[in-house]
């Protein structure tokens, strides 16, 4: 069956050509991944980001090219970044709620802007890295001289846009999103590596443990396949019309919640928000002044306590969960469009009621996905800690972005099967 599927979709040509272009683009992307910068110890860093989860969470958004401290070693970060401060300004400034009402003119012009955006953020993000490696304990980024540093942060900043264009390239092939596939193919990337290190390090003194790391592995793959996938029906009644002899309308219909409407962004919120403590102590404690080296410290250690950080990291993603959805989700808007188009939710009255019940109803649901969404983030730090390993360890964000990516190229994939059959093109 899987194979009858794979010759269906070569069969086709324009679809041939679109998935072999996306291909190439992301070799491409994997290629620019292993050109280190120079002046780098990379085996140091390395290290480093396996000793660090924050770490090692945005060597994931980057695509797995942070840990080479490769000429694109910010992925597409900066880039998402960018796009969630548009989408918070979108909310705020009139302007720009014009003009995300005006279609796809209008938010063709708001991800102009969020281009724009990406390359200051993009700076002040690489010259930040730079930083934190140099504050490091160990020795990661040579002494440089301050045309070194600016010419790094200028290659790394070409290496994000590059990678934002490569990202649009790939978005106009309808063949996933192209941000998303580039995060994807970082993670994909690293499993051989993975699964090696597994191996290697595998002794049948562990059998067991193995075997649960193994089942939580499967559990949290098919516990993220449904919350990707679960929503909530509300049912939707159109009242029928009469215009001269016919009837129009009539027709019944549901409204989807789905439990996570926020997506990866809480943990990207989160991510941000949680390694600025740690590294404004790591600052503060060069510091000549002792009350200043001594609340550095403070701040360092606090953020190295994993306790501490996994509650500090689960409290983040559920807040931000919270506050994300309740700006993309807007009752009044739903109620007034239905109100305007002649549905009605059965047994609520249009307007405020049908408001305030598709708000209930929007807390419960956001309430299960946040705290999915919670224990997703926090689930590397739990496995690290209860089994005292980092070789087999489940990374439940890059699980989240993957099962994600596939079920979004999947659908567009067979979107284009469904149109080419409708249009009887020819292969």
């Amino acid at each position: 069956m899987f194979l009858k599927k794979i010759q269906r979709i070569w069969g086709i040509k324009d679809l041939r050509k679109k998935i072999l272009f996306v291909l190439s683009m992301l070799i491409i992307f994997r290629i620019a991944a292993h050109i280190p910068v120079p002046g780098v110890n990379i085996e140091n860093l390395k290290e480093l980001f396996s000793q660090n989860q924050m770490l090692g969470m945005l060597n994931v958004m980057s695509g797995g090219a942070m840990s080479n401290f490769s000429v694109v070693a910010m992925g597409v970060a900066p880039f998402i970044t960018a796009s969630i401060i548009m989408q918070l300004l979108t909310m705020i400034v009139p302007k720009l709620e014009e003009l995300s009402k005006q279609g796809p003119a209008g938010r063709k012009k708001i991800n102009q802007y969020s281009r724009f955006l990406t390359v200051p953020l993009a700076i002040f993000q690489s010259y930040g890295m730079i930083t934190l490696l140099r504050q490091s304990s160990a020795t990661i980024v040579s002494d440089l001289s301050l045309i070194q540093t600016l010419h790094i942060m200028l290659v790394m900043t070409a290496g994000t846009v590059f990678l934002m264009w490569l990202g649009e390239l790939i978005t106009e092939k309808n063949i996933g999103n192209g941000v998303s596939l580039i995060i994807f193919a970082g993670i994909v990337e690293r499993i051989p590596a993975s699964l090696q290190q597994t191996i290697v390090t595998f002794s049948s003194s562990k059998i067991m443990e193995f075997l649960i790391l193994t089942g939580l592995a499967v559990i949290t793959i098919a516990g993220v396949v449904m919350i990707t996938q679960a929503q909530r029906n509300i049912p939707v009644t159109y009242a029928r019309r009469v215009r001269g002899r016919k009837m129009f309308g009539g027709r019944d219909t549901y409204l989807p919640l789905k439990v996570n409407q926020a997506g990866m962004i809480p943990i990207i919120f989160a991510i941000s928000v949680v390694l600025f403590p740690g590294l404004i102590g790591k600052i503060m404690m060069r510091s000549g002044t002792a009350f200043i080296a001594n609340v550095g410290e403070f701040l360092a250690g606090v953020m190295q306590n994993q306790l501490i950080y996994g509650l500090i990291y689960f409290a983040l993603v559920v807040a931000f969960a919270y506050f994300y959805t309740s700006i993309v989700f807007h009752p009044d808007e739903i109620s007034e469009n239905l109100q305007k188009q002649g549905g009605f939710i059965p047994g609520i009255r249009p307007g405020d009621h049908t408001s305030d019940y598709l708000a209930a109803i929007s807390k419960r649901v956001m309430f299960a996905g946040a705290m999915s969404l919670g224990i997703i983030a926090v689930l590397p730090v739990i496995i690290q800690n209860t089994f005292q390993t980092s070789s087999f360890v489940i990374g439940g964000a890059a699980v989240l972005i993957v099962v994600s990516v596939v079920l979004r190229t999947v659908k567009q994939i067979k979107a284009q099967i469904s149109m080419h059959e409708y249009e009887g093109g020819a292969n």
